[in-house]
């Protein structure tokens, strides 16, 4: 056995005598270590980039979790939002279970008290429950700096205090824009309402809801009611829409392209130095559909 051992240590130092003097096989060898360096480093590269989680341009559905019972998804969402990624920017839309909460801050309670805090405002969700009654509760587009990581959102209810959470976003679905289209409704022509949701921008604008939409054939023309006078044209599937008044609230009547399936919209807005182009989605609601009275 120590014959054996003492063999094989003479073994290994004869190989290593060799490479230190054969240039060409020592220069091998470093580079065989080099190329498994630089390959471990690639991967190491690639899972930090998946844990940055880098999203290709698009809409998800993602789970939305928070550190409490008395902030959190309605039910009737399964504990998901919906979540768009632009331009490498990220927003997850969450519909809460009531109206109790009535502005969100995305930072800590303290920032949110300071002078030009830009407070999220919340939007009026209608949310269906499995036993087939519908609520309108408050749902709020939240800025999402990093997935499957939490991060700070402050929120203020009715008493007017200020509280810090964390809140993280994981599992981005991509979600299919199918939707039903107007021949999938089988409606006859004439007018209707519809329950319709908006997403996207600051969060300070809001549209009514039902929305009225006209059918005609297989087309359908919803008339969009803004909560700004401010909006001076739409863009939908690259074609222009002008506002269809001039006193009040801009109103617009637009195709609707889908329904039950994020559409995209563009609207322009002039309350700024300078006018805006604002990204929005729309998601029309074909099982709250009904004849307008």
């Amino acid at each position: 056995m120590k014959r054996s051992f003492a063999l094989m240590l003479s073994a290994i130092g004869a190989q290593a005598v060799i490479l230190a003097g054969c240039p060409v096989l020592a220069e091998d060898a470093d580079a065989a270590s080099v190329v498994t360096e630089t390959a471990e480093a690639a991967e190491d590269k690639e899972a930090e980039a998946s844990k940055d989680g880098v999203l290709e341009d698009g809409v998800y559905s993602a789970e939305f979790d928070t550190d409490s019972s008395m902030f959190h998804v309605n039910e009737a969402k399964e504990g998901r939002g919906v979540l768009t990624v632009k331009d490498g920017k990220m927003t997850i839309h969450v519909s809460l279970a009531s109206k109790g909460i009535l502005n969100l801050f995305a930072g800590t309670a303290e920032d949110a008290q300071k002078e030009g805090a830009e407070l999220l405002e919340p939007t009026t969700d209608t949310v269906t429950y499995s036993d087939g009654m519908s609520e309108e509760v408050y749902g709020f587009d939240i800025p999402v700096p990093v997935l499957d990581e939490e991060f700070d959102v402050a929120l203020i209810g009715k008493k007017g205090k200020w509280y810090d959470h964390k809140v993280s976003v994981s599992d981005p679905q991509k979600m299919e824009a199918e939707g039903k289209k107007v021949a999938d409704l089988g409606l006859e022509d004439g007018t209707y309402t519809a329950d319709v949701t908006l997403t996207g921008g600051t969060g300070k604008s809001t549209i009514e809801s039902p929305a009225e939409i006209k059918i005609e054939g297989e087309k359908a023309i919803a008339a969009i009611i803004w909560s700004s006078p401010n909006y001076d044209y739409m863009i939908v599937d690259e074609e222009k829409y002008e506002p269809v008044n001039t006193d009040g609230n801009s109103v617009f009547e637009i195709p609707v392209t889908v329904f039950d399936a994020e559409m995209p919209v563009t609207a322009d807005t002039v309350a700024m130095s300078t006018p805006h182009e604002i990204e929005y989605t729309l998601n029309f609601d074909s099982a709250s559909v009904k004849k307008a009275e």
